[in-house]
């Protein structure tokens, strides 16, 4: 990928804005079975892996650092206990996204070194979203709970593709090999300087 191709990734109202885990992910999933749960959980895990970067039960700070919902209607959120401490302005973010049709949405909590030290992804199963496989969707939340991309990052195109010989469906190749760039322990855990599109587009190339 060209610095280029990476910065725009990355840009968010117009300025760079880019930041990774700076502690392991200690996931829960709500409002599915037990199986789905299995295989959302496995599909974090590969991610995390090829990232190199750990996953654990529990956050000793916090407890769970992220959070995942999956919920027919916005308006299910309202009846979530606590989440209004955890997310302040919840009741206006559900009016947004029920007005917008909005079938995900992600909001990200950072430490003071500036890398993600919690992160909440919503997704309502409608919209056509219901349609997909879990493994599909799984692979998606966990490609985009890794960084902070950009409002319109994977607005036209997916972060996933199918292998092109078995068929299964996979992270595309040059998301993955960002995802690991990015994770790279000599690379800052955030940024904000255009110039850290330069450095990952060499770590790829490289």
């Amino acid at each position: 990928m060209t610095p280029d191709e990476i910065e725009s990734l990355f840009t968010r109202q117009g300025r760079y804005s880019f930041a990774r885990w700076g502690r392991p992910i200690a996931p829960v999933v709500f409002g599915v079975e037990d199986e789905t749960l299995r295989m959302l959980k496995g599909c974090i895990e590969a991610v995390t892996t090829f990232a190199g970067h750990p996953m654990a039960e529990t956050d000793m700070e916090i407890g769970t650092n992220l959070m995942l919902f999956f919920l027919r209607d916005w308006s299910e959120l309202s009846g979530v206990p606590n989440l209004d401490k955890m997310i302040p302005d919840i009741d206006r973010i559900v009016s947004k996204l029920a007005k917008a049709d909005a079938v995900q949405y992600r909001t990200f909590r950072f430490d003071e070194a500036g890398a993600i030290k919690a992160a909440f992804a919503f997704v309502r199963m409608g919209g056509g979203m219901e349609k997909l496989p879990a493994d599909t969707i799984g692979l998606m939340q966990a490609a985009q709970i890794m960084l902070t991309w950009g409002e319109g990052a994977f607005a036209e195109t997916s972060p996933l593709a199918k292998h092109p010989e078995s068929g299964v469906t996979m992270l595309r190749p040059e998301i993955a090999d960002l995802i690991r760039a990015a994770y790279d322990p000599v690379m800052p855990v955030a940024a904000d300087d255009p110039s850290h599109a330069l450095r990952l587009s060499a770590r790829i190339q490289g």
